[in-house]
């Protein structure tokens, strides 16, 4: 996997903690895509799913959201006073 190619999971809410990777070495614009149907879709608003991630090339989060947050990465950057 590049730097250049993206992977998203989403992770149940499952005492188990199964998660499901649903892209695999895709690009930017298709990891975007598939981060926004699975943080918007109907097992996400029923709560079935708890975490929704997209992973870079060398496995870091690039991208993440929680249920009951939204978003938590990036950060939105915060204005100076």
């Amino acid at each position: 996997m590049s730097d250049r190619e993206f992977s998203v999971y989403q992770f149940f809410n499952d005492p188990a903690g199964l998660y499901e990777r649903v892209r695999h070495f895709v690009d930017a614009e298709e990891a975007v895509r598939a981060f926004h149907h699975y943080t918007n879709n109907v097992a996400c608003k029923m709560g079935l799913v708890n975490r929704v991630i997209i992973t870079d090339g060398g496995d870091c989060t690039v991208a993440e959201w929680k249920r009951g947050e939204g978003v938590t990465w990036p950060k939105k950057p915060t204005k100076d006073i």
